[in-house]
């Protein structure tokens, strides 16, 4: 039965912040690496990847968001409702490697940031990171979701602030960015590296865990103006999020084409804080660790919120949120022990991220677009089409992605 808007007498701007979190995924390490290896090695070329990728990821985020309020469940929990015990586990295993596939790109992230910053081991920055994430979903756990949001969003500012303040110092010639709108490639390399932004852009934990945070956070409102006002919130909250997170994208790459093109050692996180040190200056070049970071801690937390909510909703147990932490934690911590070159261990996490997005894209449209389920806040048949559409992009190009990677490109 729907139960009342938990905040009914709210102002809008108040109803703000699940989509922050959400949108966390969208500027995690693995980002950083894509994007700034596209600047670096194309200019402005693909610009207009960086515009396609935050729209389609606005109207997955926003469906998932709706399915939350609308059911009252997380879409992992309608998986597993409408789905028999095999299934569920399978389904389940594969969503979990998922999960650990983005922890090891987040923990690496921060790992190389404290190296950049005080020189510190990456193992030891991996240890640290994973610490830290452990503090941050502690106070999530103990003071609520509303928390967490202010301090999810807390962190997103200081990424959008590491990443933006460049372009403050030295803004980009506008008349090249704007001529990266218009689409096109150069050769089977930019293409690889569009596939890489926009085909890993929609992660697959950012979209089973929007549904349950909207849900958490705002109940499951009654049918008619009360949910109508909170979807039209929800509309608010994903543009402002992933205008945040585009921005962010944008001036990474931006940034890389502006000052590290046709530079060497650009191609790993390293050798891009090198050559910003050298274009910008230290404090710049500091400015970009900070936002690193800021984005390996607040992705890290984020994806181990995701993973106990895809634990509960498919196979109904539940773990303790740091247990999962320290259990996700074994596998990212392992490979900097190994003495794996970290940046090649981000393009592999991407690669298996590529693996789960159409385990996490086919329901949610499907489900969204069941009227036996959403009843009058249905997808309209536009806005299945339209999900439809972008759920075989992004699958066609992860299936790139990971025909390219295999290759070598070739």
């Amino acid at each position: 039965m729907a139960q009342d808007t938990r905040e009914p007498a709210r102002p809008g701007w108040y109803l703000l912040g699940p989509a922050f979190v959400a949108a966390i995924a969208y500027v995690d390490p693995g980002n950083v690496a894509a994007n700034v290896s596209a600047g670096a090695k194309f200019g402005y070329l693909l610009v207009w990847v960086i515009v396609a990728a935050n729209v389609m990821a606005g109207l997955v985020q926003y469906l998932s968001a709706k399915l939350g309020l609308v059911t009252g469940r997380s879409l992992p929990e309608t998986v597993g409702a409408n789905t028999r015990r095999p299934t569920r586990i399978a389904y389940w295993l594969q969503a979990e490697l998922v999960a650990m596939a983005t922890d090891l790109a987040e923990v690496v992230g921060g790992a190389i940031a404290l190296n950049l910053i005080f020189g510190l081991p990456v193992l030891l920055g991996g240890v640290i990171t994973g610490v830290v994430s452990m503090v941050l979903l502690a106070v999530g756990d103990r003071r609520g979701p509303r928390v967490f949001e202010q301090v999810s969003s807390g962190l997103l500012l200081i990424i959008a602030i590491g990443f933006l303040a460049s372009l403050v110092v030295d803004p980009p010639p506008a008349a090249a960015v704007a001529g990266g709108l218009l689409p096109r490639f150069d050769g089977a390399e930019s293409l690889l590296l569009a596939t890489a932004i926009l085909g890993a852009t929609v992660m697959p934990h950012a979209v089973y865990l929007h549904s349950g945070l909207a849900r958490d956070r705002h109940g499951q409102p009654a049918p008619g103006a009360p949910r109508r006002r909170l979807l039209r919130v929800t509309r608010w909250d994903v543009s402002l999020a992933m205008l945040v997170a585009g921005a962010v994208n944008l001036a990474m790459l931006v940034v890389a084409a502006a000052h590290l093109s046709g530079q060497d050692s650009t191609g790993s996180i390293e050798g891009a804080h090198a050559a910003v040190h050298d274009a910008l200056g230290p404090t710049i070049a500091l400015f970009f660790a900070v936002g690193l970071l800021a984005s390996g801690l607040a992705s890290t937390s984020v994806g181990a919120y995701a993973g106990a909510m895809i634990m509960q909703g498919l196979l109904r147990v539940s773990v303790p949120l740091l247990w999962r932490r320290v259990i996700t934690l074994i596998p990212a911590l392992a490979i900097l022990a190994a003495g794996l070159d970290p940046s090649r261990a981000l393009v592999i996490s991407q690669v298996v991220l590529s693996f789960g997005i159409p385990f996490a894209l086919v329901p949610l449209i499907r489900l969204t677009s069941d009227r036996a389920l959403m009843g009058d806040d249905v997808n309209r048949r536009a806005t299945s089409a339209l999900g439809w559409g972008v759920t075989g992009v992004i699958s066609a190009l992860n299936g790139v992605l990971i025909y390219l990677t295999v290759t070598g490109g070739s």
